[in-house]
């Protein structure tokens, strides 16, 4: 029988126990406190909780997925990577740079399999987008630009926002991490990038102490540029990414799930499925870092689409390149 073990117990914990038990009906599924506070009460898709992080080693657990808050990953991650533990770790991997790459170097010495959880990879718009890239489609791609915007009071309503990972920097947040998302596709899509321009901004709407805008200009050494746009404001909620070329250009929009290419000859839509379970892209997600956890090679990764702990480390590093060399507007 499978052991499995999900550190914290927030919404997207809730989601992994959740699409683990699908998976793996049969697998004795652990939950733990991110805090390493007791929990007494019982947990919604979990067989039984432990009280700390480190009563999980002796399970010697199939994978561990850690979900906590980012400021906690490496913590969390570093005795089970030395103990060979596979883990899936929620993004953004780390806070810092000087974490990530403590994570990757453990990760690569002691050949544990490590992935991070950069879902949108698995969307079948995100799928067929990359398949168009590499068969050309739209000839040589000069400009991409990427947005994404949502209203933080609305994602988790329950909750009040100014007590959330997103609101706070200590846990990890802000528009730049937590929206990485797009640095990590941008990255899977086109390579590494360079930051030409950055300002970061704090608008007066909902009174964080970290960036709630973000307007950044990339390029890279094909000599693609970017601008990316990011916010914790827009209402309704609004995701997209168009990306042109010398035949034509194709418009992605991650919200309705669909995926256009626009040319001399007209029109093509390659995918629009609005109704599509976006649970399904965790879903996959899981199922690609089961094979990896299974056969550990850098092929496998390749392969499966996962995020590497290299990749993530190099969306951190992007991320504190863009915060060392922005404009600042507010007091972020």
């Amino acid at each position: 029988m499978k052991t499995l073990v999900v550190i914290g117990l927030g919404n997207i914990a809730t989601r992994h126990r959740k699409n683990l038990r699908y998976l793996m009906p049969k697998a004795k599924i652990y939950a733990v406190s991110a805090s390493g506070r007791r929990v007494n009460s019982h947990v919604e898709y979990a067989d039984e909780v432990l009280n700390s992080i480190e009563q999980i080693i002796p399970l010697n657990p199939d994978l561990v997925i850690i979900a906590s808050p980012a400021t906690f990953h490496a913590e969390h991650a570093i005795p089970l990577i030395e103990a060979k533990i596979p883990l899936l770790i929620e993004k953004p991997v780390c806070t810092s740079v000087e974490q990530a790459t403590q994570l990757e170097h453990l990760s690569q010495q002691h050949q544990t399999p490590t992935a991070v959880g950069y879902c949108l990879r698995f969307m079948p718009t995100a799928q067929k987008l990359k398949a168009l890239l590499i068969d050309n489609v739209i000839g040589e791609v000069f400009h991409c630009s990427c947005s994404v915007g949502q209203y933080l009071p609305h994602w988790r309503p329950t909750k009040d926002y100014r007590q959330t990972v997103s609101a706070n920097a200590h846990l990890g947040g802000g528009a730049l991490l937590e929206l990485s998302h797009e640095l990590d596709y941008l990255q899977w899509l086109f390579g590494d990038w360079q930051v030409s321009h950055a300002i970061l901004r704090q608008s007066k709407q909902l009174n964080l102490q970290v960036e709630d805008i973000a307007d950044v200009t990339l390029h890279n050494s094909s000599g693609v540029i970017c601008q990316l746009h990011m916010d914790f404001l827009q209402q309704p909620a609004q995701r997209h990414c168009v990306i042109v070329g010398s035949l034509g250009r194709i418009e992605w929009d991650l919200i309705e799930n669909s995926l256009t290419q626009y040319s001399i000859e007209g029109k093509k839509q390659h995918y629009w499925e609005p109704e599509w379970d976006r649970n399904l892209m965790y879903i996959e997600m899981l199922n690609a870092f089961i094979n990896v956890a299974s056969e550990n090679s850098s092929e496998t990764f390749a392969t499966q689409n996962i995020a590497s702990i290299t990749a993530a480390t190099n969306t951190v590093r992007l991320i504190e390149t863009i915060k060392n060399s922005a404009q600042y507007v507010g007091e972020a």
